[in-house]
């Protein structure tokens, strides 16, 4: 029986025309896949995200040229999109208000699923190249471009997180630690602040907290930061060991669920947990009831990690116990800790 074959181009030797076949069946199987594959790897709170910002691209996009289709899933949506389109969203959004952070986060998904669709065949190798060639700003040039706003009579609106933290005394924390009625509610609220102001937990880890990850006995909180992919493991403060000894007493009934409930407007407390927007909002409704404006769990976290620099926590410590990636961040905190004329002498 004669196989049919095809000459390699590089060895001169014969391959099999149905592995030739089979190998472009997979490569279109592959680059289908491809953002299956890399959407797999991400935390449900990144795919959020990254949906939101394409969802508002293609929106501008159906309002200027027409509706590419879902850029989120569909490889195919990408064709015929051009590095001029996304300069001038990023621009359109500039104009629009939208704070500078959010749109820096809006354009490196762009650049990051425009990279999957070149892998897929969707988009050219030269519109990709120049796409990458779009820089988002850093902090100098946005409060500049900012700035510039502001004169030309242009909103300027905050992003998810502000630009700059809420600074809170250690007295404001101290209150929004212990100034809680001894209620349900009041005692959640207590534990939800001490997690947030005495162990630099996000938003979103603390929303994740089960019951289970609560080892008082012990005295340690086991749980996982999805950022990093990492468990780890906090030894209880003294405050927090007192809020959660109370709360877990008097208001979880079962030694399973959520770690932190949710509540009625009424203050009582339901069966299911605390999402990351409910913490959010309380958060900001305690810093509010103590006079702070704008208070949130980032706002937290800046605190405990400015407070563990200038307590002289090492560079390798902060990093491990904030669950960092890299130094750089909790360098920042190290560095803005630090008295900036030490060691100057003037005689």
């Amino acid at each position: 029986m004669k196989i049919d074959i095809l000459p390699s181009i590089e060895t001169g030797r014969p391959i099999p025309l149905a592995l030739t076949l089979a190998g472009h069946v997979a490569d279109a199987n592959a680059r289908r896949s491809l953002f299956a594959d890399y959407q797999a790897r991400r935390s449900a709170q990144t795919l959020r995200q990254q949906r939101r910002n394409l969802v508002l691209f293609r929106q501008w996009l159906d309002q200027v040229a027409a509706d590419p289709g879902d850029l989120f899933s569909e490889p195919a949506a990408w064709q015929g999109l051009t590095w001029g389109l996304v300069a001038n969203f990023t621009r359109w959004q500039l104009e629009r208000g939208y704070a500078v952070s959010t749109v820096n986060a809006r354009l490196a998904t762009i650049k990051r699923y425009a990279g999957l669709a070149l892998q897929a065949g969707s988009l050219a190798a030269d519109q990709y190249a120049m796409i990458g060639s779009i820089t988002g700003y850093g902090r100098k040039e946005a409060r500049h471009l900012d700035l510039k706003r502001v004169a030309a009579g242009l909103p300027v609106r905050q992003g998810h997180k502000a630009a700059q933290a809420v600074a809170l005394t250690p007295e404001q924390a101290e209150a929004l630690k212990n100034d809680h009625p001894d209620t349900p509610q009041g005692r959640r609220d207590r534990l939800l602040m001490c997690l947030l102001l005495d162990h630099g937990l996000r938003c979103g880890e603390v929303a994740g907290l089960q019951r289970a990850n609560l080892r008082l006995k012990q005295g340690e909180l086991h749980f996982f930061r999805p950022k990093v992919d990492r468990q780890q493991i906090h030894r209880l403060s003294r405050h927090t060991r007192l809020a959660a000894r109370s709360y877990v007493k008097q208001d979880q009934t079962t030694g399973a669920g959520p770690l932190l409930l949710a509540s009625h407007k009424s203050g009582q407390l339901v069966a299911k947990a605390m999402s990351n927007r409910a913490i959010t909002k309380r958060v900001r409704h305690l810093g509010q009831r103590l006079g702070i404006e704008g208070l949130s769990a980032h706002d937290c976290r800046h605190y405990w990690a400015s407070q563990a620099a200038r307590s002289g926590t090492p560079l390798d410590r902060l990093q491990e116990a904030g669950g960092w990636s890299s130094p750089a961040m909790p360098l920042h905190y190290i560095e803005v800790a630090r008295i900036a004329n030490e060691g100057v002498r003037l005689k």
